[in-house]
């Protein structure tokens, strides 16, 4: 466990503010329930949004993998005015691919912060959706700022961490509405599907509908990418790390040490420790391809766990949007295509829209408005249209 999560945590259960008339849970034991609001303050760092008439860091109960209870941060940003009958509807946001070490956390943005150079586009992004008067909440994710690594791309484990900080947020503040919505990019793209196809029990909290941003598929495929140093390998690099510390975090029995060359296992511990994505690209510039995995790397256990986490052979329960931006590099059309394909098997209410020259991070940016005209609609109590 890392010290520095523990001490964020601690920090917020025992300074947890009242705010909105509604008091912190006690700091000495995490309550059973999911969604019970932990700890709660107020933010002024980089993650809150200038639109919001309060910005707070929450910690509260979630559900990680394997069935445990623990302890989620994540932030909510209230609009300003008078919230419509019912409440602030919710934006809940799966943000993309930072890394996993607790310093890659959202809620502990910072202008020079080691992952602000993605979390940048994506604050002003939600920032238009607080302007638009939805409630935005954020999860960090199980062990992203927290104690315990970080399971990169468990969908049903951040499916759950996306759900219950909605149920968080209205016990800090009761102008938040129980209808809500799920967004997320890339990671959190794959993310918003799986929440999109989970389970909403209890009933306390009202789903309706999903925008998953050029969903991560295809996982296990990037160790092979890597090992046979094809085209374009240099650019998955990054990701191979962040995917085998998510493994690992999954299932302390695939270290990625096992897999790795020294040189490359040294990358790899440093984004359990304190590298984000953009410092494991600086760090993987210099090792050369071919000294990454060892000769006797057996890649069966990596990829079969990853295969686990496709977006495939879901049913989705709620109107679903997916975008994509055709200049994507990292996250192909291609691959979201057959996304889209597989779920319209199973659902038909399932929206595709690409948007012209946007790569993977433009495409945040370039679909703001059709998002938000998706929701409205199911706001409203229309039928989006589908391409299924």
């Amino acid at each position: 466990m890392r010290s520095t999560g523990r001490a964020a945590v601690a920090a917020a259960a025992l300074a947890g503010v009242a705010l909105a008339g509604v008091a912190a849970a006690p700091a000495q034991a995490a309550p059973a329930k999911r969604g019970t609001l932990v700890g709660v303050r107020p933010l002024a760092n980089a993650a809150a949004l200038p639109s919001a008439s309060a910005n707070r860091f929450v910690t509260y109960v979630s559900e990680g993998v394997g069935g445990k209870r623990i302890t989620v941060s994540g932030t909510v940003a209230v609009p300003k005015g008078t919230p419509p009958r019912g409440g602030w509807p919710v934006l809940s946001w799966a943000h993309g691919t930072t890394g996993t070490a607790d310093a890659c956390a959202p809620s502990a943005d910072t202008a020079g912060g080691p992952a602000h150079d993605y979390l940048s586009i994506t604050e002003s992004y939600l920032d238009r959706w607080v302007a638009n008067g939805f409630a935005v909440v954020q999860t960090d994710y199980e062990g992203l700022g927290t104690p315990g690594g970080h399971p990169y791309m468990n969908g049903a484990g951040e499916a759950n961490t996306v759900t219950d900080i909605v149920r968080a947020a209205r016990s800090a503040d009761r102008r938040i509405g129980r209808d809500w919505f799920v967004a997320g990019h890339s990671q959190g793209g794959q993310a918003a599907l799986y929440t999109a196809a989970a389970g909403q029990k209890p009933r306390d909290i009202r789903l309706r509908g999903a925008v998953s941003i050029a969903p991560g598929s295809n996982m296990s495929q990037t160790a092979q990418y890597v090992r046979a140093q094809y085209p374009g390998a240099e650019t998955a690099l990054p990701f191979l790390f962040v995917l085998l510390n998510g493994a690992y975090a999954a299932d302390p029995s695939m270290p990625p040490e096992d897999l790795l060359t020294p040189e490359a296992a040294s990358v790899a511990k440093a984004g359990r420790t304190n590298a984000c994505l953009a410092q494991l690209r600086q760090l993987g510039a210099s090792l050369p391809l071919d000294k990454v995995f060892r000769p006797d790397a057996d890649l069966t256990r990596f990829e079969s766990y990853y295969d686990s986490q496709e977006a495939l052979g879901l049913t989705l329960k709620v109107p679903t949007l997916v975008v994509q931006g055709t200049a994507d590099r990292e996250v192909s059309p291609a691959a979201t295509r057959n996304i889209v394909t597989d779920l319209c098997k199973r659902y038909g209410t399932v929206a595709y829209r690409t948007f012209e020259g946007a790569d993977h991070r433009g495409g945040v940016t370039a679909s703001f408005e059709a998002s938000l005209a998706f929701a409205q609609a199911v706001r409203r109590g229309e039928t989006p249209s589908t391409t299924c």
